[in-house]
């Protein structure tokens, strides 16, 4: 009985020992035989090696874990309460330790990751990302092709100057007569007789110089649908006749605008020059939209003859397909033109002249200016307004400035002298 006891004390001080100690025990089978027969143990965290902890619980006959079961022995004479205290200090000596190791693997792999990032960021490391790679590539291409590209912007420069001056000459006089056209229609009778008159020089002078110019082009033939002289007739030269046939016709019709402006309004009216407007830009714009026709087809059919009989087919076949598309074009501006043929011939009233008794009603005030009424019109929703007042308002809209109820078919927006900037090259 007494070596039992003296067995079991010793078991109890190599148990604190080993919480004492920091080195990690390893088990062996012999002893972990001897104390699964006594029947209690005791759970640490183990820092060896998986298959270290793995081959000693298969000689255990246990299953495999990380865990090192630490056998403890209590002898007859100690108490539960004994037995239960030593059980949490090795428990907590095991969780310290525990926390420990994970705080300090933890502290590895956080110190490990800003590497890896470090490396995968690292614009010298030789591996960058795909992204990065190509925009680095074209970065470098345009450093190193720079000077090519200016060089040869130069060149090109150079040698279409006259062009460049022609296309910027044109699209700035295109941008003053319009907008100064528009001036004068909107300030009516106080309108300048002598802008209009420098106005209509310009185009005509700004047209001749051009025509001079390239004389020899013959560009002048594309107005009356017939093909210039040019010769080779590439596609860049037919699409710069027919940009200069645009802006031509744009200021043929500029210039009778000029010339409708100046009639007195003794003899036209607001309304009246509004319609001759109107219906100048629309004959314009079908003018535009049918002058390159000849060009681009002529363009399409023509073949080498070392291309043979193919080339004709395909080029017949694109030829009739540019016609079925210019032809559905051209039915959309067709009905514009119908419609606005028909408002000029019935001249088109959006109301009737308004009696003084109606204009009491509403209050002797325009909704529109904010002033007395001139010559009030009634319209259809039974609103009244001054008839310049609303003739500008139906120029941008089809319906009652107050209850939006439609007055007119049709949008007439070029009433008030504008011109269409878009550029028809087909």
């Amino acid at each position: 009985m007494k070596l039992r006891l003296q067995n079991d004390r010793s078991d109890s001080r190599g148990a604190v020992k080993v919480r004492e100690s920091p080195a990690v025990m390893q088990p062996n089978s012999r002893q972990e035989g001897t104390h699964a027969r006594n029947g209690l143990s005791l759970t640490l965290q183990t820092d060896l090696p998986t298959r270290t902890a793995a081959a000693s619980a298969a000689a255990a006959g246990q299953p495999k874990s990380n865990e090192v079961r630490v056998p403890m022995t209590g002898g007859p004479g100690e108490s539960g309460g004994g037995a239960s205290t030593r059980r949490s200090r090795v428990n907590s000596h095991s969780h310290t330790h525990s926390h420990g190791h994970g705080h300090h693997c933890g502290q590895r792999h956080s110190n490990s990751e800003p590497e890896l990032d470090q490396s995968d960021s690292d614009p010298d490391s030789g591996e960058p990302s795909a992204s990065l790679s190509e925009l680095r590539c074209l970065v470098r291409w345009l450093q190193k092709s720079l000077p090519f590209l200016v060089i040869l912007s130069a060149k090109l420069v150079i040698q279409h100057a006259l062009g460049l001056a022609v296309a910027v000459g044109l699209f700035t006089t295109f941008l003053y007569v319009n907008k100064n056209i528009q001036m004068q229609v909107f300030l009516q009778d106080r309108h300048a007789k002598l802008q209009c008159v420098w106005l209509l020089v310009l185009l005509i002078s700004s047209t001749l110089l051009l025509y001079y110019t390239f004389l020899t082009e013959t560009l002048y033939n594309c107005l009356v649908f017939l093909s210039p002289t040019m010769e080779p007739l590439g596609f860049w030269e037919i699409l710069w006749a027919v940009g200069i046939t645009n802006f031509i016709i744009k200021f043929f019709f500029m210039g009778i605008k000029c010339l409708i402006v100046l009639v007195p309004a003794s003899l036209a009216s607001y309304r009246t020059q509004g319609r001759w407007l109107l219906m100048t830009e629309e004959l314009g714009q079908v003018y535009q939209a049918v002058a390159p026709v000849p060009l681009w087809f002529r363009y399409l059919v023509t073949y080498q003859e070392m291309d043979g009989a193919p080339a004709l087919t395909v080029g017949v076949l694109l030829a009739l397909l540019y016609l079925i598309l210019k032809l559905l074009r051209l039915y959309g501006q067709w009905t514009s033109l119908l419609k606005t043929v028909r408002m000029f011939l019935m001249n088109e009233h959006t109301g009737t002249a308004a009696t003084r008794g109606q204009c009491m009603e509403a209050g002797d005030v325009c909704p529109i200016c904010q002033g007395e009424y001139k010559q009030p019109q009634v319209l259809l929703c039974q609103h009244i307004f001054c008839d310049e007042c609303i003739a500008l308002w139906f120029n941008r809209e089809k319906s009652c400035p107050l209850c939006r109820t439609v007055i007119t078919e049709k949008v007439y927006a070029w009433r008030d002298g504008a011109t269409s900037p878009h550029l028809q090259i087909y």
